[in-house]
């Protein structure tokens, strides 16, 4: 039975304390039933790790990625992003135009959310605000 040593796995894993914890993770799955890539010889789960890492029979990225993977309460899954929605609702070809007196919040007609606009030139818009009688002074 060879004796496995962190000088022997220092080489594979350039920092002691996260060799810890591959090791410690890699032995953890051994426990829990994953297949060992190393004769046992009798000897015990960390040291089969250990034994592992140094023998290059598993991968330290791999274990490293395995390790903050299990760690995770929560695993972002990207998802495609919403469509943009327009700034301005456009009236369904068609439609009734619901704009003009009479119509409007309060106006007893269509709700505010199914409210749709339509898209006008600013000649149309100038001939609408020319139409439009100003509001009564009652000062």
């Amino acid at each position: 039975m060879a004796r496995v040593t962190v000088e022997d796995c220092i080489d594979k894993v350039d920092n002691r304390f996260e060799l810890v914890l591959l090791a410690s993770h890699r032995s953890r799955m051994i426990s829990n039933g994953a297949p060992i890539t190393v004769d046992r010889d009798n000897d015990k789960n960390p040291v089969v790790a250990l034994r592992e890492i140094a023998d290059e029979t598993v991968s330290p990225d791999d274990l490293n990625e395995e390790l903050i993977h299990s760690l995770q309460k929560f695993v972002e899954v990207d998802e495609p992003e919403p469509d943009a929605v327009p700034m301005v609702a456009v009236q369904a070809p068609g439609a009734a135009s619901d704009v003009g007196p009479g119509s409007g919040p309060g106006a007893g007609g269509v709700e505010d959310d199914a409210i749709q606009f339509d898209r006008m030139s600013e000649e149309e818009l100038l001939k609408g605000l020319e139409g439009l009688t100003p509001p009564d002074d009652r000062d």
